[in-house]
C-alpha cells in the first residue's frame, strides 16, 4: 500500500429517483495524474464530491482510504485536513473581494486578530506567478474572465499543503495556450509529489498528461487504463465511455449555403470600465443562411465581448459600428430589440448567463419567446406545458418531464435547454458562445446535429469556440481575432489548426 495514497471501495451513492453511484472502486497512485473519464451523469464529480467531504460520511456507502488508514470525513473541512483539495467546475469565488483575497481565503495570516494584507498580496502575487496569471493581486474578481478566474481558483488551492488535488474540468474554459501551461503546472505538481486527480472531456489533453486513466460509466467503474502502454486512443476511451463505438466525431453534412443575411461593419466597443481601453476594435464580418461561421482566437481576443455587445449591447461601452440585417441596417441597443431582429445568443457561462437554475425546464425553455404562449400579456399555461414537451422531446433532454428542476439536470442536458429556449424565440442567427464547454463527447455529437438541423433550415450560425478541431469540423469558414481585431478569414478547406494559431498570433488588423 506504500504506493497507494487514496483507496475508494464500493462508493454508492442515491438521490431521489437515481442511483448515481453504484459501487464504484477507484485506486490513486501517490505522485500520480489520474484521470477520472465517463460522459456527463457518469458519477464522476459524485464520487469526487463524496472524497472531499462535499457528501458528508453516512450520506453514502462504502470506504474511503487514504494513506491507507478508512477516513470519514463529515466536511470539506476533514478532507482539507488531510491534505485534499477540490476545484470544483463551478467556481467558489466570492466576486466582491480582490484576487489577493479569494487566493487566501480560509487560509489568512493575522495579527492581533488582523489580517496581514502586506503578506496575503505578497503571496498571493507568488501563487498567480505559479499558475501563469499576470494580474494584479488588488483587482477584483468580479473584473476577471472565466477563464482567468479558473486560474485564481487554481491558485487558490494552492495556498493550501495540498497532497491530493482534485481538478474538476480545469481547462474548460481556457483556451489551447492556456490549457497548456495549466498541463505543465500539473507535471510540476506532479515532481513536487503532490498527486492529482482531473477530470476533463479534452480527451486529448488526458492522453497527454495522464499517468492512469479510470472510465466510469453510469455509476460503476467500466476499466482503468494505461496510457503507457500506447494502446489507449481518444477513440479507444470513447468507447468505454459511451459503451459503443462513435464512427465521427462530428456529424455528416452537406451545406446548403445561401445569400449574406447578416453582416456587423466596423463594430467598436470599449471596456466597461476602462475608459482608454478599447477591447473590440473596427470588427467586421457576414453569416450566409445556411452557414455556420467560426469564430476563433485566444483568451482576451475579444471574441465573447463582441458577441455579447452585438447582442443588445450585453457588455462594454458601445464605440460605433453597423449591424445590418436582410439589406438594411438594424437597431440592438438592448437585448429585447437583439431578439426582435432575430438574433439569439447562447452564453458561455450556461449556468450564470444562460439559465435559472432553480426553476423548471418548462420555465427555462420558453423565457425568451414569452409572447409565444400569451394572450394580451397572460401566459397561456397549458399551452407553455405543450411547447415546452414538444421542446424537450426534439432536443431528447434527459429529464423526468418538463417541471423538473433545471439544476438537477447534466451539463450536456442544460446545454441543451439553452439551445431550445432560444429555439424557441425562432431566431435567424444563432450566436453559441463555446457550446460544448464542459460536456462529454456523446452530448457533443447531439449539440452538433442540432446546430446542423438549425442550419438546414436557412438559419445562419456563429461559433465561439476555443478547440481548433470543433471549429475545423463544424465549421464552413472560419474568422480569426486578436487584441479585438479580425486578422483573417478562411474557408473550411484551406483551413487547418496551424493556419488558425498564426492568425490568433498576429497583430496586424483586417477590417470587414
Amino acid at each position: 500500500m506504500g504506493d497507494t495514497i487514496l483507496e475508494m471501495r464500493g462508493i454508492t451513492k442515491a438521490f431521489p429517483g437515481v442511483v448515481a453511484l453504484g459501487g464504484v472502486d477507484l485506486r490513486v497512485r501517490r505522485g500520480e495524474i489520474h484521470a477520472l473519464v465517463g460522459e456527463n451523469g457518469a458519477g464522476k464529480s459524485t464520487l469526487m464530491n463524496v472524497l472531499s467531504g462535499v457528501y458528508p460520511h453516512g450520506s453514502y456507502g462504502g470506504d474511503i482510504l487514504v494513506d491507507g488508514r478508512v477516513r470519514a470525513f463529515r466536511s470539506v473541512r476533514d478532507s482539507e485536513a488531510a491534505g485534499i483539495a477540490i476545484i470544483h467546475q463551478e467556481l467558489a469565488l466570492v466576486p466582491q473581494l480582490s484576487i489577493a483575497e479569494n487566493i487566501m481565503l480560509g487560509n489568512e495570516r493575522t495579527s492581533w486578530g488582523v489580517i496581514d494584507l502586506d503578506h496575503t498580496t505578497r503571496r498571493a502575487r507568488e501563487l498567480l506567478a505559479e499558475v501563469g496569471l499576470a494580474e494584479d493581486p488588488g483587482a477584483p474578481v468580479a473584473a476577471l474572465s472565466v477563464g482567468r478566474q479558473q486560474l485564481v481558483e487554481i491558485a487558490k488551492a494552492l495556498a493550501k499543503d495540498v497532497r491530493l488535488l482534485i481538478l474538476d474540468e480545469p481547462t474548460s474554459a481556457l483556451n489551447e495556450t492556456d490549457s497548456a501551461k495549466l498541463l505543465r503546472l500539473l507535471r510540476e505538481l506532479r515532481g513536487q509529489g503532490i498527486t492529482c486527480i482531473m477530470i476533463s472531456h479534452k480527451l486529448n489533453e488526458i492522453i497527454e498528461i495522464a499517468d492512469t486513466i479510470t472510465v466510469l460509466r453510469d455509476g460503476r467503474t467500466i476499466e482503468t487504463l494505461d496510457p503507457e502502454s500506447g494502446a489507449v486512443t481518444e477513440d479507444r476511451i470513447i468507447s468505454g465511455m459511451v459503451g459503443r463505438d462513435l464512427d465521427h466525431r462530428f456529424p455528416d453534412r452537406v451545406p446548403e449555403i445561401g445569400e449574406t443575411f447578416f453582416e456587423v461593419r466596423d463594430w467598436t466597443v470599449d471596456h466597461p470600465t476602462q475608459a482608454d481601453r478599447r477591447v473590440v476594435d473596427g470588427v467586421g464580418l457576414h453569416v450566409r443562411r445556411g452557414e455556420i461561421v467560426g469564430l476563433a482566437g485566444l483568451m482576451g481576443a475579444g471574441r465573447t465581448e463582441f458577441a455579447m455587445s452585438v447582442f443588445g449591447r450585453s457588455y462594454g461601452r458601445f464605440a460605433g459600428g453597423t449591424v445590418i440585417k436582410d439589406g438594411r441596417e438594424i437597431r440592438t441597443r438592448h437585448v429585447g430589440e437583439a431578439i426582435a431582429n432575430g438574433i439569439a445568443y447562447v452564453p458561455e457561462d450556461r449556468k450564470e448567463l444562460g439559465l435559472i437554475l432553480d426553476d423548471d425546464i418548462r420555465r427555462n425553455l420558453t423565457l425568451a419567446g414569452l409572447e409565444r404562449i400569451s394572450a394580451r400579456a397572460v401566459i397561456d399555461r397549458g399551452g407553455e406545458v405543450v411547447r415546452a414537451e414538444d421542446l424537450r422531446r426534439r432536443l431528447r433532454v434527459k429529464s423526468r418531464s418538463v417541471l423538473q428542476t433545471t439544476g438537477e439536470l447534466s451539463g450536456g442536458n442544460q446545454q441543451k435547454v439553452v439551445l431550445g429556449k432560444w429555439m424557441f424565440s425562432e431566431p435567424d442567427l444563432l450566436i453559441l458562445d463555446e457550446p460544448t464547454r464542459g460536456i462529454d463527447v456523446g452530448a457533443k455529437y447531439e449539440i452538433y446535429q442540432i446546430v446542423h438541423r438549425l442550419t438546414a433550415q436557412g438559419k445562419g450560425v456563429l461559433l465561439i469556440s476555443s478547440e481548433l478541431p470543433e471549429l475545423l469540423g463544424m465549421c464552413d469558414r472560419i474568422y480569426t481575432m486578436a487584441q479585438g481585431r479580425v486578422t483573417g478569414e478562411l474557408p473550411r478547406a484551406e483551413a487547418d489548426q496551424e493556419a488558425l494559431m498564426k492568425l490568433m498570433t498576429t497583430t496586424t488588423k483586417t477590417r470587414g
